[in-house]
């Protein structure tokens, strides 16, 4: 007898997470010891109301979730972050809206919504999803881009630079304490813009991340093998 897949507490939280469609109904603090199986999980989810078929998908979106791609950086800092995940099949219309309500809720973005073929997308600005064909199926596609970030280090670096230049340009023609002040006011102004990226953008890329993860696991769990029937 093979020995059953065990949940550890992370990611039994996770599967509650996308099992729940509102986010903010979590089941109590759980204590799992050497984790859950999927039978305890349902166990769990149907005295908090959820139907064990719902955790089920949630603890197979957690299983087959696709891949965070490596994040584009400048100067050490984060400017971009991207996510897959591999689905089985193209999402039904029916689908499709409730993975575009959950981009919308998720990102505080109402979004563009557009189609070509079998490509699918969802844009708001450098903020994009787009469901494509692969080789051996289809896949969900995440990626944002902090617009503003590389303009900002650039800047830094030649406020930076220009303070520098002023300041030894003025110590040569003997007018220090002239230069100084204009030395000053650029190089403050390009540490500031450095500054305000070295704090703002890891926190972005964390936070964009979590959503992203969040939207592929939802998108694995709407999209099973077989789309639902009306019947």
């Amino acid at each position: 007898m093979t020995d059953e897949r065990r949940y550890q507490e992370e990611e039994i939280r996770e599967i509650f997470e996308v099992a729940t469609t509102a986010r903010d109904s979590s089941p109590r603090t759980l204590s799992p010891g050497k984790g859950l199986t999927l039978e305890e999980l349902q166990e769990i989810g149907i005295e908090v109301g959820l139907a064990p078929e719902r955790i089920a998908e949630a603890a197979s979106a957690l299983d087959l979730r696709g891949s965070t791609l490596p994040r584009r950086t400048h100067l050490g800092m984060p400017i971009s972050v991207s996510r897959t995940v591999d689905l089985p099949r193209p999402p039904t219309d029916r689908e499709w809206a409730l993975l575009v309500a959950e981009l919308r809720e998720t990102f505080q973005a109402q979004g563009k919504i557009g189609s070509s073929g079998s490509l699918r997308q969802w844009t708001n600005g450098n903020l994009h999803a787009y469901v494509e064909p692969t080789e051996t199926g289809h896949r969900l596609r995440l990626g944002t881009l902090k617009g503003n970030a590389t303009e900002m280090n650039l800047m830094g670096i030649a406020g930076i630079l220009l303070g520098l230049v002023i300041l030894v340009a003025s110590s040569l023609t003997g007018k220090l304490e002239e230069g100084l002040f204009l030395s000053a006011l650029f190089g403050a102004t390009g540490v500031a813009a450095m500054t305000s990226n070295v704090l703002r953008l890891p926190q972005w890329a964390r936070e964009r991340e979590e959503q992203m993860e969040y939207i592929a696991a939802r998108a694995r769990a709407l999209v099973g093998p077989e789309p639902e029937t009306n019947g």
